[in-house]
């Protein structure tokens, strides 16, 4: 599909929505590589780190970097939604479990507020 110029897009959203599931689909294929297969998974590990650089390429010049905060200490003022925080006592110490959508950050703060899972 070509847009019009008269159509009314904002091309940095659009570059955000591509990372977003191109981080998706790099994490997808992280959790299906064989650990027994030592070296197709060694040559599939160094692919997706090649992809995450190159993304993480392209948006720089924009000012835009992806956080993810897999296996941090989970702090409310977080730019993300815990998906399951309605499951834990508000004196729990808890933790990012994992990253559902990442936070998108640009030059003047949050561009994009991510979505984790939190455990104990």
């Amino acid at each position: 599909m070509i847009l019009d110029t008269s159509d009314s897009f904002d091309a940095e959203e659009l570059l955000i929505n591509l990372a977003v599931e191109s981080w998706r689909f790099s994490r997808m294929f992280q959790r299906s590589i064989d650990p027994r297969d030592i070296k197709a998974a060694g040559r599939q590990s160094n692919q997706i780190r090649y992809f995450q650089r190159k993304l993480a390429d392209s948006l720089a010049p924009l000012g835009l970097h992806i956080v993810d905060l897999d296996g941090e200490r989970y702090d409310e003022g977080m730019a993300a939604a815990a998906l399951n925080a309605a499951d834990f006592e508000p004196e729990d110490i808890l933790y990012v479990e994992q990253m559902m959508e990442p936070i998108v950050m640009g030059p003047d703060g949050v561009r994009r507020t991510g979505t984790m899972m939190l455990r104990k």
